[in-house]
């Protein structure tokens, strides 16, 4: 094995304890182990440091002065020299703590110790076969060049050398689209790829260039110029360089010309939003927050063969932008949640499936359902929402009477989610509002009681049943009398199918106000008719379940007569809900993926919990077993 193989290999030092397993190290050597003499005098006062790349020959010999070995082709070696990254790299001890000392373009000899070279215990290097390892020998060591380096792969396969630094702090990741000057060179120096007038355009994730390159460019910001050092590991074929074998190592000269925004906004390539004219400011601090006012001109157009134009502002608006509110439903989904990512100034090409364009949102006359769309946006300017610091309480409250008219409105027209933001963004806020006497006091408590309650509204709509129930709680535990709270909480306690929780509540609001008698006994007689129709529904899933012989196995959900479950029906309790209420005090939401995974740990029987006692008691069975 060469000089250069044993050496010379990329072995990686693992992070842990660097510092502590260099100084164990060092604890080996003894005076006189190391020894340095300078046979060519070296350049400059620049001496290479942690983190730096080294660059080096190094031939070996015995103290008679016969080569052992070397990586100069002359005395039998490849010719190519070793390349080290000091602190990081495995290498000899006696070449870690003597390379620091030199200059560059110096020649040394190191006299060592057999254990400052391969027969130091646990040498992270292996030796060259045939070696004489427990000899005393001299290493010639010629310091060719160093320079610093950021580590892009861990095994350091992937390095960069940064010769001049780019503009700001982004830089291009899957999918962006890039536009870059590239030359390669062997690390002998011979040109592989030269440089061309035009740049080469390629698109980050489509292997369009060596998967070093990518990784490589990945680190670099716009404008930036730098070397990549990319080993074999990494050069993976692509249309930039085909040809790839027999290279240990190549070196790309990069400049970073232009670099476009491309993001997957659901991770599923359905909707893309194309940065074509970069904006102003940084990204993303100042792209809009939300209940930012905005001003945009767009062109919406169909994903036709003739790229059917549907809506243009410049030309169907009077040439007027147009203004909309973030966060209030007043444009497709998709739409928003693209501008949400915009710089002022910037244009952005936005593909839009569907869902997210008009199958649910006021369809324009000329767009066909079903259709996949393409926005052209600009992004003219935003105001940002309104600073409460500074108002007065009469002040804060108009504001907040702004935005719960605005949740309210969304509420009344089923996008919940949004809704549910609304009214949370003005619970935050309340965070920092101090009320300065019992007058204030008493309005800012009702206020957000309200607001509490209109989000567990919210979490009721969604079927978060347990959020919606959290939520009430809030109210009750401060005031246990709180006649909507108990509403609420009750409706969302029958909802979920808590029924005996839900009479408590219904009857409790009948104790502590007469006036809701009306809405307690409602409530009570619509509760009646659920457990009704849930026994009902029960009886008729459970039927045979308990005519089987003892030893034999009862399978749940084969015996069901009309193969509904229980989620169906729950379902359908929220519709019938949904429309027997008649106004907005409050909102409520529980995780819906929670109780789905819940349900499939606990079984039917679970599901049916905690209602499924009652059902058990009108058959006369206490205590069940299946056998």
């Amino acid at each position: 094995m060469d000089m250069d193989e044993a050496e010379g290999q990329r072995g990686f030092v693992p992070k842990k304890k660097k510092s502590e397993e260099a100084e164990e190290r060092r604890k080996k050597m003894t005076p006189g182990s190391l020894m340095k003499a300078i046979i060519r005098s070296g350049e400059g006062s620049e001496k290479p440091a942690d983190g730096d790349r080294v660059i080096y020959h190094c031939t070996i010999r015995t103290l008679d002065g016969v080569i052992v070995n070397s990586t100069r082709s002359e005395h039998g070696g490849k010719g190519s020299p070793i390349r080290h990254i000091l602190g990081k790299s495995k290498m000899i001890l006696g070449l870690s703590e003597g390379i620091p000392t030199m200059l560059k373009a110096e020649v040394a000899m190191f006299k060592m110790k057999p254990e400052l070279h391969y027969a130091e215990d646990d040498c992270p290097v292996p030796a060259p076969e045939a070696f004489p390892k427990d000899d005393e020998l001299h290493f010639e060591i010629e310091m060719l060049d160093f320079f610093k380096v950021k580590v892009i792969s861990d095994d350091l396969g992937v390095l960069k050398k940064i010769i001049d630094e780019g503009q700001g702090w982004e830089s291009p990741r899957e999918p962006y689209e890039v536009t870059a000057r590239v030359t390669a060179k062997t690390i002998g120096g011979k040109l592989i790829l030269p440089s061309t007038q035009v740049p080469y355009c390629f698109t980050l994730g489509k292997s369009e260039v060596p998967k070093g390159l990518e990784m490589g460019i990945g680190t670099m910001a716009r404008g930036e110029k730098a070397v990549i050092f990319v080993s074999s590991n990494y050069l993976t074929h692509s249309p930039l360089m085909p040809n790839i074998e027999g290279l240990e190592e190549v070196q790309f000269e990069i400049e970073l010309v232009h670099f476009i925004q491309v993001r997957d906004m659901l991770g599923d390539g359905r909707l893309i939003k194309r940065r074509i004219v970069d904006g102003r400011g940084e990204f993303p601090m100042d792209c809009p927050l939300h209940d930012s006012l905005l001003r945009v001109h767009y062109k919406g157009m169909l994903l036709n063969e003739e790229k059917t134009v549907f809506y243009d502002t410049r030309v169907d608006n009077d040439g007027e932008p147009l203004v909309f509110s973030s966060g209030e439903g007043l444009v497709p989904e998709g739409f928003e949640m693209c501008v949400r990512l915009m710089l002022p100034g910037e244009i952005s090409l936005v593909t839009c499936p569907p869902d997210y364009a008009y199958d649910k949102f006021t369809r324009p006359s000329n767009v066909p359902e079903g259709a996949y769309v393409r926005w052209e946006i600009e992004l003219l300017g935003f105001e940002m929402p309104k600073d409460w610091t500074g108002l007065t309480f009469q002040e804060i409250m108009e504001e907040v009477e702004k935005i719960k008219n605005t949740g309210n409105r969304l509420f009344k027209e089923g996008k919940f989610e949004l809704a549910k933001a609304k009214y949370d963004k003005v619970l935050r806020e309340y965070n920092h509002v101090n009320p300065q006497d019992d007058e204030e006091g008493k309005i800012f408590l009702n206020s957000r009681n309200l607001l509490h309650l209109n989000v567990a509204a919210c979490y009721q709509k969604m079927g978060e049943y347990r959020r919606s129930i959290e939520i009430c709680n809030k109210v009750l535990d401060a005031n246990p009398t709180h006649v909507k709270g108990l509403y609420r909480r009750g409706m969302s306690y029958m909802l979920g199918g808590d029924f005996d929780e839900a009479k408590k509540d219904f009857e409790m609001m009948m104790k502590v106000d007469k006036s809701s008698e009306a809405d307690a006994t409602a409530a009570l007689l619509k509760l009646k008719q659920k457990e009704q129709e849930f026994e009902k529904k029960s009886r008729k899933q459970f039927k045979g379940l308990f005519d089987k012989k003892p030893g034999e196995i009862a399978v749940v959900g084969k015996d069901m007569g009309d193969g509904k479950n229980p989620d169906e029906i729950e379902h359908k309790d929220v519709a019938a809900d949904s429309e027997g209420e008649s106004s907005l005090s409050g909102n409520s939401n529980p995780d819906k993926a929670e109780c789905v995974h819940e349900a499939d740990q606990i079984g039917l029987l679970g599901r049916l919990w905690p209602v499924g006692r009652r059902f058990f008691a009108a058959l006369g069975l206490n205590k069940c077993t299946i056998l």
